[in-house]
């Protein structure tokens, strides 16, 4: 090897490894005092909601409300799938957009984010880590309500198996199976917010402008289903995809309501990575 090789060996920048990157931007996320904070308080959701519907339920006075709340009396293993959707349309995506502003935005203030984009990191890739660490946090968040809230829900309101909408019985196994199905699916709808988020994070430096811009465009979607003068837009609104996932607890499951609320998440998807990826590669260093 001539010393022009070497020379040129030495001064080539070393590609930071892609596992290391993702395993330091999620300690980096979950030691964040922020991040723990709002995994505990999100944590207190199922456990409230199992102990009011206990004593709403528990003096024989009839169903809790209609819906999902209607059959939950008895039906513990309801309760996760209950507060997941009861946190869907505001907790999750808040918390979600939350992390997307600190990803981006917060590091752009912070002057963070500079030095990572003059690093031998790809832009790409960059961003890359950012999404999976917004996407690893959400599904934490995920689980926590769904493991709290089954436990909660095992103590509080009992039950073997649960009552689908149908009103048949689900057995344990076909119960837990739903219950993760609907984490998987309530995953995928976060993950849709958390892309769009991303894509705002990454064209301000200020993470306070990226949560404001997800809750009001979050109020106004569903504001907008109010209206049926403008029930042509309801396809297009995620939010209108949120409503059928409650089609998990039919028996049988009609999928195909399903499968259209999961691709309009994946197109929500696709457009706010897309636009995140053109922000950060044409930004400036």
């Amino acid at each position: 090897m001539t010393a022009e090789t070497l020379v040129a060996a030495t001064a080539r920048p070393r590609r930071a490894p892609t596992g290391r990157l993702l395993a330091s931007e999620l300690r980096w996320m979950l030691r964040r005092p922020r991040t723990l904070i709002g995994l505990g308080l999100l944590a207190l959701v199922p456990v409230l909601a199992g102990i009011g519907l206990s004593i709403a339920t528990g003096d024989g006075s009839g169903p809790a409300g209609e819906g999902l709340a209607a059959i939950i009396g008895g039906n513990g293993l309801l309760l996760p799938i209950f507060v997941l959707f009861l946190s869907l349309p505001l907790l999750l995506p808040l918390l979600s957009a939350v992390w997307a502003a600190d990803g981006l935005a917060g590091e752009t203030a912070n002057g963070t984010l500079r030095g990572l984009l003059v690093a031998p990191v790809g832009r790409a890739r960059l961003l890359a880590v950012k999404a999976f660490g917004v996407a690893a946090l959400s599904f934490v968040a995920v689980v926590v309500v769904t493991v709290v809230g089954l436990i909660t829900g095992l103590i509080t309101l009992g039950g073997g198996g649960m009552i689908s909408l149908s009103g048949t019985t689900l057995s344990l196994g076909d119960s837990l199976a739903r219950i993760g199905l609907v984490m998987l699916l309530v995953t995928f709808q976060t993950w849709a917010v958390g892309a769009v988020a991303l894509a705002i994070s990454a064209c301000t430096e200020h993470p306070l402008v990226v949560v404001s811009s997800v809750l009001a465009g979050l109020i106004t979607f569903q504001v907008f289903s109010l209206f049926s003068a403008l029930d042509w837009l309801q396809p297009f609104l995620l939010t209108s995809a949120w409503d059928p996932l409650a089609n998990v607890i039919s028996d049988p499951i009609p999928w195909q309501p399903l499968w259209e609320s999961t691709g309009l998440a994946a197109c929500y998807l696709l457009i706010g990575l897309s636009l995140a990826l053109w922000r950060v590669t044409t930004k400036d260093s």
